[in-house]
């Protein structure tokens, strides 16, 4: 956006094949917008635990729930959340991160005027995603991660 610099936060259920884009200009030294109230009370109110895997980007912590909501709401929220977080230079591993990469290669090809636009262009894309319940289509092998990954497993001796 010529304008200024816009986040983009997405959330998915690869499984269901669903997924939301919320969108918020950035400001200096904000965290911007956080998807996690949505999820929370709109999207599974019902949940007794949602199960977050996410990055390992500074905001994706506890902490950052009461940089931007009270405590008490903050603790509320961080209550519903299990997070499992990717290793580190590992954003392939991440769901959502292939979600942003399609929506960034359909969607997000070319500048875009202003904020409105934006928003019209990126809920267009999320309702034809949804519409057609693409999931993502995850290929990665538990014998993958073995291999990609053995530095993280354990090594046992014989």
């Amino acid at each position: 956006m010529r304008q200024g610099v816009c986040n983009l936060f997405l959330v998915c259920e690869p499984l269901a094949g669903w997924r939301d884009v919320m969108s918020a200009l950035a400001a200096p030294g904000s965290i911007g917008r956080t998807p996690i109230r949505d999820l929370v009370d709109v999207h599974y109110p019902a949940a007794e635990r949602i199960v977050l895997v996410q990055d390992n980007l500074n905001t994706h912590t506890p902490a950052s729930l009461y940089a931007a909501f009270a405590p008490a709401e903050a603790k509320r929220l961080a209550d519903r959340l299990e997070s499992h977080y990717t290793p580190k230079h590992g954003s392939w591993l991440n769901m959502a991160e292939i979600e942003l990469a399609m929506l960034a290669g359909q969607c997000l090809d070319r500048r875009l005027a202003d904020q409105a636009i934006l928003e019209r262009e990126v809920a267009a894309w999320q309702a034809a995603r949804n519409r057609a319940g693409r999931g993502v289509n995850w290929r990665f092998t538990t014998e993958d991660a073995r291999i990609q990954l053995k530095h993280l497993y354990p090594t046992t001796q014989g």
